[in-house]
């Protein structure tokens, strides 16, 4: 008979078993989803400026919501000035940037290693230099006794949660590793689904569940966990900008995510379910990823309209006026937003030199030109470039 340990009484929930078997067919569903939307953002082609756009946009997205759980007040804007060095924060408010840049620190560093061919294993070493990483200039603002990287010997814990006994947590640590990097269920689940990223996101979530449950550090203990779930979804092939939407999901559904949290180790009469969580997770997945799509369709049929305005003009003589309309017309559909009459020669550098020298008449007949050749639109008094007509060219359907 082995000598049962403390936190088998105390957390029966933490049991390094997933249960797929009771998976119901929406987890099922939405996971094939996911991975599908995965390889659909992962095989975008995309112009240089826009894919490093699109990265740095969800890096800042994600960096932001997995502090902002935590209580970090620091804006999207605010968080993308400190990402190129243009936020001064005063000092009072200095460690919110800092934490902030840890969590950066850490996704660029993964990133690294990843593109260097030296994926990070899953260790309770990396797990614990994890949570020095995030905590790493903050020691004055933790409580006493908090060391980064060790368990504390006092409990610790979050609302009416307490983690697991300080005794067990780095057994646990080591046994959540060896179940997430060497189970055997892991290559059977894979080969069933036909797809390692499915996997991935399994793996990801629920070693973000199992950190959360097992709880073993003083201080950024949801910051390590959430920093776990990235480096499975990343060197497992999520394409960049994917590996931030699960925490940026918890953040935009914050009181919900500390709900499915809590029900997970309440649930089936205190020996807790995971399940709940995954599909609160996938959805959330899901969603962020529908977005990512609609971006790179938005930029696909951007890149589709500059090919049709360049093959439209070049079927005209070439002369000054054709020249300022093409370029009206680029301009316009790069612009966001709709644009009046007077502010059309200041939306770029080279409208403004084209019409330096001309008169209000002369735009004004450069635009009925383009109205009167379905080139642009105009709503009110504003006009705007109509790329939604390159959805025309999709294969028709019912």
């Amino acid at each position: 008979m082995t000598d049962e340990r403390p936190y088998e009484r105390s957390h029966a929930w933490i049991s390094f078993r997933a249960r797929l078997e009771r998976a119901t067919p929406q987890l099922w569903s939405l996971l094939g989803q996911v991975a599908a939307r995965c390889e659909q953002v992962a095989r975008a082609v995309l112009p240089p400026a826009a894919a490093a756009e699109m990265h740095k946009l969800y890096l800042i997205k994600g960096a932001r919501a997995t502090t902002a759980i935590e209580g970090n007040t620091l804006t999207e804007a605010q968080v993308r000035d400190r990402l190129d060095g243009q936020l001064e924060l005063p000092i009072s408010q200095e460690y919110l940037g800092r934490e902030v840049d840890n969590v950066l620190r850490a996704c660029e560093d993964i990133f690294r290693r990843i593109t260097a061919g030296e994926p990070p294993r899953l260790t309770p070493d990396w797990i614990r230099e994890a949570n020095r990483l995030v905590l790493a200039g903050l020691e004055e603002h933790l409580e006493e006794g908090v060391v980064p990287g060790e368990v504390p010997t006092f409990s610790v814990g979050v609302g009416r949660y307490s983690g697991a006994p300080r005794e067990d947590c780095l057994f646990l640590l080591e046994r959540l590793c060896e179940w997430l990097e060497e189970d055997v269920v892991w290559p059977d689940i894979e080969e069933h689904l036909d797809s390692a990223i499915a996997v991935a996101v399994l793996r990801a979530v629920l070693a973000h569940l199992y950190i959360a449950w097992i709880h073993p550090f003083g201080d950024g203990n949801g910051r390590t966990a959430r920093l776990t779930e990235f480096l499975i979804l990343a060197r497992a092939g999520v394409p960049s900008p994917a590996t931030h939407l699960l925490s940026n999901h918890y953040n935009l559904t914050r009181a919900e995510y500390y709900r499915q949290l809590d029900r997970s180790s309440r649930a089936n009469a205190g020996r807790g379910d995971a399940l709940g969580f995954i599909v609160y997770s996938l959805q959330g997945f899901l969603d962020g990823l529908e977005e990512q799509c609609r971006y790179v369709e938005g930029v696909q049929s951007w890149l589709a309209w500059e090919h049709y305005v360049y093959w439209t003009f070049g079927q005209r003589r070439r002369s000054p006026a054709m020249n300022r309309r093409r370029e009206v017309v680029l301009v316009l559909g790069r612009h966001a937003e709709p644009a009046r009459k007077r502010d059309i020669p200041d939306l770029a550098p080279a409208l403004a030199r084209l019409y330096s020298t001309k008169t209000t008449k002369t735009l004004t007949r450069d635009l009925n030109w383009l109205l009167a050749n379905d080139l642009l639109e105009k709503d009110g008094g504003e006009y705007r470039a109509p790329v939604h007509r390159m959805q025309q060219l999709l294969p028709v359907r019912a």
